[in-house]
């Protein structure tokens, strides 16, 4: 749980609430809004304001204890002010911790929606649903002996999280099991790690970062460790559907790619407010070319990575518009369990864009589609001819059965997800043109290369 003495400077998400770390302590912050403090507050209203919780005190249908009433007039005063600055009760504080340091209490399971049942997405790698055998496809059909159906996803994640040692049971349905079964599962603590990486295809990798907990910088650091970066050709980005997180973890991973230069800067009413965020030497990719995907549902510090990797033309940009999310949250703890998340600033890209209200605009629009592949029909091949000659240089011959098995051997990114499939593409491209080989010479010419483009160079 954060101490009282430390102010966290964060970063809000759209839904979610995700945040980045400043080492202010209560005291600092005292100082810091003193100056509006010293200004006169306006007794009339403030007799309005008494004159309104006298008489909901006295007429309103229900009792209501005074703290409860004072604690309603702390959230609807930050409500007003934006969308995001809010009041963090014990609960809202606690989902926040969990969030930002991605560990909490529970099963260990990544869920959706399905047919109105909350269904397993994946079991997460040595939790208690991973060992308990929990696969991808199943579906949750009861808790605790209460029926699922219907039950929103935030319900369904908040009854299964619970105290570390506590049990809970579920009943499970699983295709090709005629009756559903039960399983109980002692909650442990779990660690959610923000970043996932595979390679695509040789030389192509691929990172999903899914929102910036405070150790996305050295989550990135442990999926890139597990690409083949010696032959790394392009990477992929993935930050698609990423709420946003903490402000200093997105500098982390854009920091990650570049060798020098701004990454985002701060600007507020108060001086504490305006902060500037540079990139030390150091590519983890060698300069490999990277792809940035991004929709509208990527906000706040993932835009942030997207908007400083497209100033510094470190990146091509690929997806849609994103959310636009360009506000700065400090959170404030009040005591041991209650907090208040304040808007105190707006952040701008290297090249002083705002994306607030607009968000960062792709360097090329590919909106997610199904894609369906068209086969046409069989086709036969030089190499499926009787009697055909063998390849002069002595290469392998590609019948076509052999095409045949090769296609269906090989990943389909272009029906699974369109967007990778492009963007690896663009990868292809972009490293066609920057490795291009030198052009051979004439076989039949002894002409060097240089007196060809002489030669070119005179006839123009």
């Amino acid at each position: 749980m954060f101490s009282p003495k430390l102010l966290t400077h964060l970063i809000g998400v759209a839904a979610l609430s995700a945040l980045p770390l400043m080492g202010l302590s209560q005291s600092d912050d005292e100082e810091r809004i003193s100056p509006a403090v010293e200004s006169r507050l306006p007794l009339e209203d403030l007799r309005s304001f008494a004159k309104v919780f006298e008489q909901i005190r006295q007429g309103y249908v229900e009792e209501v204890d005074d703290s409860t009433l004072l604690e309603f007039a702390i959230k609807g005063m930050l409500q007003g002010l934006d969308p995001h600055s809010s009041y963090l009760d014990s609960r809202s504080f606690d989902d926040l911790q969990a969030n930002t340091t991605g560990e909490f209490a529970g099963l260990g399971i990544e869920v959706g929606i399905e047919d109105d049942y909350i269904t397993i997405i994946t079991p997460m790698d040595d939790t208690p649903a991973d060992r308990a055998g929990l696969r991808a496809g199943d579906v949750i059909l009861r808790l605790a002996g209460k029926s699922m159906r219907g039950v929103s996803l935030d319900e369904a994640v908040e009854q299964m999280r619970g105290p570390v040692g506590s049990k809970v049971t579920l009943t499970i349905g699983r295709k090709g099991h005629k009756e559903p079964f039960d399983v109980t599962l002692k909650r442990d603590k779990v660690r959610v790690y923000s970043v996932r990486g595979e390679m695509l295809e040789e030389g192509y990798g691929y990172v999903r970062i899914s929102q910036f907990q405070m150790d996305t910088g050295g989550d990135l650091m442990r999926a890139m460790k597990k690409l083949d970066k010696e032959e790394l050709k392009g990477l992929i980005i993935d930050l698609r559907n990423n709420p946003g997180g903490v402000l200093q973890s997105s500098v982390e991973v854009v920091d990650a790619f570049l060798e020098e230069g701004l990454v985002v800067y701060t600007e507020g009413r108060n001086e504490s407010s305006n902060l500037r965020y540079s990139a030390s030497p150091g590519d983890i990719t060698g300069g490999a070319p990277i792809v940035v995907l991004i929709n509208d549902g990527s906000a706040s510090a993932a835009e942030i990575v997207a908007g400083a990797l497209q100033d510094h033309r470190r990146a091509v940009v690929m997806g849609t518009d994103s959310f636009g999310k360009g506000s700065v949250q400090t959170v404030i703890p009040i005591n041991d369990d209650r907090a208040i998340k304040l808007t105190t600033a707006l952040y701008f890209t290297p090249k002083g864009r705002s994306i607030q209200a607009q968000g960062i605009t792709p360097d090329i629009t590919v909106e997610r589609v199904k894609v369906t592949r068209v086969d046409g029909r069989s086709r036969t091949t030089e190499a499926d001819l009787t009697g055909h000659l063998g390849n002069g240089n002595g290469g392998e011959e590609s019948s076509s059965a052999d095409r045949k098995r090769d296609r269906a051997n090989k990943e389909d990114w272009y029906s699974r997800d369109n967007q990778v499939f492009e963007a690896l593409n663009v990868l292809k491209g972009l490293n066609l043109y920057v490795n291009r080989p030198a052009a051979p010479e004439d076989a039949g010419s002894s002409k060097k290369r240089s007196d060809q483009v002489a030669i070119r160079a005179e006839d123009l």
